[in-house]
């Protein structure tokens, strides 16, 4: 997650081309910049008494100061730099994610972003690319990188996968009313013996929804997590199949409060340590947040994975 990526060095980097009128939103930093707060700040957590700035984060932050003066000279509306360099989101192998389902005989999935908000959905626009890892010889070393990003939520944190694959089954949205009303008779739980708890005799849906539907966290297919509005097929442009998820880009492994039986087994104490004074939650490894704290869900045509993608805020 968050590159590098396997990008052959004789292949353009994607940009996005898109008009981006910068809106202040408080926050202008670079991807330089906002990994270099990161890294900053955990290491004020882990040593509060330690030294302050490196050599190498004070000339960040200089150039971070002339950048900046030179905008505010330059005047409103302070476009941003177009087209605007995409930057890398995720990486997938085949051999680590065989639900992707790749065309051809591609066996890499590689997803970057546009780091700035777009209308009307107000969301970061995606690039999706299928490529054989074989076919890449020699690698771009150096991408370029975007001037800036509306909000640190859309520069993912560098960090390495650990794919697992799990048992999930629908949202409770996406059932048929007669599974539906099952499983939310608490007598169905109680017969079946499964140690729900008591707490959940009045609303045993929630249950389902909870510990049972749509894992949190960031995927490779599965269930839908509704919430902001109910079910809704979507449909291809080109052929008009019904669109399938191919991937959940999620603010968070986990919830906060119930949802934390998802976390893995080796991450159980840490999910339910309080973490407010510690850094950053194992929750949120990634740094990336989407929407308000949100997942954005990418759909791929079934019958062919190179027609338009769409994604959703969720």
């Amino acid at each position: 997650m968050g590159g590098p990526l396997l990008w052959p060095s004789e292949e353009p980097w994607p940009h996005c081309d898109d008009a981006h009128l910068h809106v202040d939103s408080g926050f202008r930093q670079s991807p330089a910049e906002v990994w270099l707060e990161r890294r900053m700040q955990a290491r004020r957590h882990r040593d509060p008494g330690g030294p302050g700035l490196t050599p190498e984060e004070e000339a960040i932050k200089k150039r971070s100061a002339a950048r900046l003066a030179e905008r505010l000279d330059a005047g409103p509306p302070w476009p941003a730099d177009c087209p605007v360099p995409m930057l890398p989101v995720v990486q997938l192998f085949l051999r680590d994610a065989p639900l992707l389902r790749p065309p051809g005989q591609a066996d890499l999935l590689q997803v970057l972003w546009c780091p700035y908000e777009h209308d009307p959905d107000y969301k970061p626009s995606t690039a999706l690319f299928w490529r054989s890892a074989a076919a890449v010889v020699d690698v771009l070393a150096a991408p370029p990188e975007p001037y800036e990003a509306d909000y640190p939520g859309y520069v993912p944190q560098p960090c390495v996968l650990a794919p697992e694959a799990i048992t999930e089954y629908p949202n409770s949205l996406d059932l048929s009313p007669e599974m539906r009303a099952m499983v939310g008779d608490w007598s169905r739980w109680q017969a079946a013996g499964v140690g729900v708890d008591s707490s959940y005799a009045d609303y045993p849906r929630e249950f389902y929804d909870v510990h049972l539907a749509d894992a949190p966290g960031w995927k490779v297919g599965g269930w839908p997590p509704w919430g902001r509005t109910d079910p809704y097929r979507r449909y291809c442009a080109v052929c008009d199949a019904q669109m399938v998820p191919l991937l959940t880009i999620a603010s968070f492994e986990w919830d906060g409060g119930e949802g934390r039986s998802w976390a893995p087994y080796e991450d159980q104490d840490a999910a339910y340590a309080d973490h407010r004074d510690r850094g950053q939650a194992p929750s949120q490894p990634t740094q990336v947040e989407v929407g308000r704290t949100d997942n954005m869900q990418i759909y791929v045509c079934p019958t062919s994975p190179e027609h338009p993608h769409t994604d959703l805020i969720q």
